[in-house]
């Protein structure tokens, strides 16, 4: 721990070091989308957003951030735990909103897991609020068609088709 950390622009290169953090901190799922093609699609979507932070050859931080034109995102935000609790988060944080805003974005958002109190308190401290009124939702796409094959809609309501 040299405690020179130095954050650049995060590369599909970077991906195993990224696995093996993201795995290390507490909060964090890996879900689908989180392989090494669906992060080097994002990341050419997305250049220059993503950022990864080392200490020497050790990759001690790491932040996916993107956007889709409208709204920007911060995915998979992870400290090392023995390099948090020095700003190094907020760092990451600073730089990928820097970048959004760059690329005209006003609005960005986070999502964070329910089970995650540790990381809700992180993004509270940098100032992020949480968003009331809403409810996450979400649909593998391989389940999307066969769902919609089974309702029906009736009077105006959405109902399941009878079997």
């Amino acid at each position: 721990m040299s405690g020179n950390i130095d954050i650049r622009e995060f590369s599909i290169n970077d991906y195993d070091a990224a696995v093996e953090l993201w795995q290390r901190v507490e909060g964090l799922e890996i879900a689908e989308g989180d392989d090494r093609e669906s992060v080097a699609q994002f990341l050419a979507r997305n250049p220059g957003l993503s950022r990864v932070a080392t200490d020497g050859s050790a990759t001690v931080g790491i932040a996916l951030c993107g956007h889709d034109g409208r709204r920007g995102h911060i995915y998979h935000l992870a400290v090392d735990p023995a390099y948090q609790g020095r700003g190094l988060g907020k760092r990451l944080v600073d730089e990928c909103l820097e970048g959004l805003r760059r690329a005209g974005l006003k609005r960005v958002i986070i999502m964070v897991a329910d089970d995650n109190p540790r990381g809700r308190e992180f993004w509270k401290a940098c100032g992020w609020v949480e968003i009331t009124g809403t409810i996450e939702m979400g649909i593998d796409l391989e389940d999307a068609e066969e769902n919609l094959q089974s309702i029906i809609q009736i009077d105006g309501e959405i109902r399941p088709k009878p079997s």
